[in-house]
């Protein structure tokens, strides 16, 4: 067998299959890259929403828990399909690639918002009161104070969620999306009817990818905790 698939490397990486897999990669990184920016950014947000315990924030932070609590509930997959045929619906011309990354994004934001959220809560309400004692605003004191410290609460399942966020994304095949596993694993695959090799290949970018996530994530963690101990 081994010597089968060596004699099949040059069909599997020729040009045209490197330029398909490239493509395919290419749209698949940007899917997950931009989910997990947008999901961190709105995560945050709505993480900070929900703390707030005024009693003039309080339509918005009904609105945050049930949007976190319902998309935290909802298969990806199933939320693929709703945010499809949604805009089906409303006959809205939307390319597959925005249909795939506003499912990934309300996803992403919902998981980071309660990881956020609980890394918040881990750290001791005194920084809080110590914040304002010093004359700075909730927003300065989350901001310079508190979310430094939650996030070597936050780090871990952070990476885990990003992780999870790759490989998720990878059910856009669903609508038509021609993510890494429709185009290598699907195109390829019926073009050179290899499909141990084929899909042990898919297998091994998404192992590097995440492989290199989980660096990237690790050295991130590294680098904060010696800054927090100085």
């Amino acid at each position: 067998m081994l010597d089968q698939i060596l004699q099949e490397l040059p069909r599997f990486f020729s040009y045209y299959n490197l330029l398909f897999f490239a493509k395919a990669l290419g749209v698949t990184f940007a899917l997950s890259a931009i989910g997990c920016v947008v999901g961190l950014s709105l995560g945050f947000l709505l993480a900070a929403v929900r703390l707030d315990t005024r009693p003039a924030g309080r339509p918005l932070r009904v609105a945050s828990t049930v949007f976190i609590e319902l998309f935290r509930r909802i298969p990806f997959l199933v939320t693929l399909m709703l945010v499809f045929f949604i805009f089906q619906g409303l006959n809205a011309d939307l390319a597959m690639f925005t249909v795939a990354l506003i499912s990934v994004c309300l996803i992403a934001t919902a998981f980071i918002a309660e990881i956020v959220r609980a890394g918040i809560m881990s750290v001791h309400k005194g920084q809080m009161e110590a914040g304002s004692s010093l004359g700075l605003s909730r927003g300065q004191t989350l901001r310079l104070i508190v979310v430094p410290q939650a996030m070597r609460v936050i780090l871990p399942p952070l990476t885990n969620q990003y992780l999870n966020l790759t490989k998720n994304s990878s059910l856009a095949v669903a609508i038509g999306y021609p993510d890494l596993v429709s185009v290598f694993a699907g195109t390829t695959l019926s073009q050179t009817g290899q499909a141990i090799e084929i899909i042990s290949i898919t297998m091994g970018v998404y192992l590097l990818i995440s492989l290199i996530t989980s660096a990237i994530m690790s050295l991130y963690g590294f680098r904060l905790d010696r800054s927090m101990n100085r």
